[in-house]
């Protein structure tokens, strides 16, 4: 028996969005493979690609290893969600109420469309047809709740009413977190540790008790547990917000291009989460609505698992405004946009909306990542790489530079003893370029280093260049015996090679950066000395 008051909802599913309108972009046949990458890494590919051995979270190389006729594109929500806005404007169109959750992914409500159409599969098939002929494939599942019915389009099947955890409870535990429109990231934490503890199936962990996961796991856990046992996700204090969070952009001038309508969105975003912190409230789910100077009329709804951060808004709102504003099938507005506004459909109490110490929720960290991911994007995987501790001697050998989004993995082993390894602490600045110093006798002859690795002369003056500093103190030096057996191979050192530590007077030039580190870090070869890293 279905509860009172219950609704069934209807979730249409394109399945490979991300590949699918990348392959659009491009003017890709059908055929061919597809992937999208983030930082490096498979993040969506299409079935062909699938079916050559490529899987999500493998690394490009790997990728491109397994299908060399693969063809890669970087991710890019803006495009998916401006090829998506056709299809969520032909499901409109054929029936009402959409609510987009992700560019690939929309919920209706199902009980209008069955009563109109005559059934569920009815309404389906419909749906399926609109798509197609909007130029994309679909699949549509239908639930009692949201979190099933997304599942369900998964797998294209009606789920009778009440049938939910009996539909969930074989399926693999994994499916509570495959879905990141509905799960909040620390989901796959939960899964894994699911699978640990050995409860595989989805029905498992619907058997354990209320009370048990809430004393035992996070809060995420509760939510997926709810889901597990398709019982409602949304927590009772859900209530429509009042009419005066509403926020307005008269836009003059009118909106025509997509990068004004991206500022008037981030504008409207930081309007909107001024007026709900002061309200208390935070939002999930959020209309976007446009006028235009012809006087139409534009909105979408767009929902989303957790509340919405501002840039979480601001990212929907120009998603939206794109699609609208670049469609090629004739359904563009016909003038510019004159008003822009944003109006809460659902909110919940602030305390859902975790935020940073300092009122962020991270996205300065995400900002920073999705630049240097763009960066990649438009210079190649290897134009920005992050370092890596490795075992070596010098400073320079014990980081390995690794492109961002490959495997961590360090050149060589940084556990093992490698003796003659400069001791701690490291130098904060290295200078690859090695550039060369002379490190002074009080007589002015050059200080050596002994065959006993000791100084043949206490250093008393560094001179660099045109400058010149007493020196203060000095620690050292430290010889690289490395390759001792084998002096005649061809990768031995050809003369021998000593670190040391030298601090500075920095009386003389009290504005040099060098002056100013006082401390550097010397390597002798070949009876020359250079600067190889400066000390904070």
């Amino acid at each position: 028996m279905t509860r009172r008051g219950s609704k069934r909802v209807l979730a249409l599913w394109c399945p490979d969005w991300p590949a699918v309108a990348a392959a659009a972009t491009a003017g890709l046949p059908a055929t061919r493979p597809v992937a999208v990458l983030f930082a490096n890494r498979v993040v969506a590919c299409s079935a062909i690609a699938r079916a050559e051995g490529v899987r999500r979270g493998l690394r490009r190389r790997e990728a491109q290893a397994r299908c060399p006729e693969l063809f890669l594109a970087q991710e890019d929500p803006d495009r998916d969600a401006r090829l998506f806005e056709p299809v969520v404007a032909a499901v409109a169109e054929t029936m009402p109420g959409v609510e987009v959750l992700r560019p690939g992914l929309l919920v209706l409500g199902a009980r209008g469309a069955a009563r109109f159409f005559g059934s569920e599969e009815t309404a389906a098939v419909r749906l399926i047809d609109a798509v197609a002929a909007a130029g994309a494939e679909a699949q549509v599942g239908i639930a009692d709740e949201l979190s099933t019915a997304v599942i369900a389009a998964r797998r294209a099947a009606i789920v009778p009413a009440g049938a939910g955890a009996r539909f969930l409870a074989p399926l693999p535990v994994g499916e509570l977190a495959i879905e990141p429109s509905l799960a909040a990231p620390e989901r796959a934490d939960l899964v894994d540790l699911l699978h640990r503890l050995g409860l595989r199936r989805v029905g498992d962990f619907a058997a354990l008790s209320s009370s048990e996961v809430a004393s035992r796991f996070g809060a995420d856990a509760v939510l997926a547990h709810r889901c597990a046992r398709a019982e409602p996700e949304r927590p009772p204090s859900a209530r429509r917000p009042p009419p005066d969070l509403v926020v307005e952009y008269r836009c003059d001038p009118p909106i025509e291009r997509v990068d004004a309508a991206a500022f008037a969105g981030r504008l409207l975003a930081t309007r909107l989460h001024t007026e709900l912190a002061g309200a208390g409230l935070a939002c999930t789910r959020l209309s976007v609505l446009a006028e235009t100077a012809a006087g139409e009329e534009l909105s979408r709804i767009w929902r989303c698992a957790e509340p919405l951060t501002p840039e979480d808004t601001a990212d929907r709102v120009r998603w939206q405004l794109d699609g609208w504003l670049t469609r090629r099938d004739g359904a563009r507005p016909t003038a510019p946009i004159i008003v822009l506004r944003l109006e809460p459909v659902e909110v919940v109490a602030a305390g859902a909306l975790q935020l940073g110490l300092w009122g962020g929720v991270g996205e300065e960290d995400e900002r920073a990542r999705r630049a240097l991911v763009r960066v990649q994007g438009l210079l190649g995987g290897e134009a920005v790489r992050v370092g890596v501790l490795s075992g070596g001697r010098g400073p320079a050998e014990r980081i390995t530079m690794v492109a961002l989004g490959d495997e961590l993995v360090p050149a060589t082993d940084p556990t093992q003893p490698w003796p003659g390894r400069l001791p701690e602490p490291a130098p904060a600045v290295i200078l690859l370029n090695r550039p060369l110093v002379r490190l002074e006798a009080a007589d002015g002859a050059l200080v050596k280093v002994t065959d006993r690795a000791m100084f043949d002369a206490d250093p008393a003056l560094l001179r660099w260049g045109s400058k010149q500093w007493r020196l203060t103190g000095w620690a050292g030096p430290w010889p690289v015996d490395e390759r001792w057996w084998a002096p005649d191979s061809d990768d031995a050192p050809a003369e021998f090679t000593a670190r040391a530590q030298v601090q500075l007077d920095a009386a003389p030039d009290r504005r040099s950066a060098i002056a100013e580190s006082r401390v550097l870090l010397l390597v002798y070869y070949n009876e020359t000395w250079c600067a190889e890293g400066l000390y904070d």
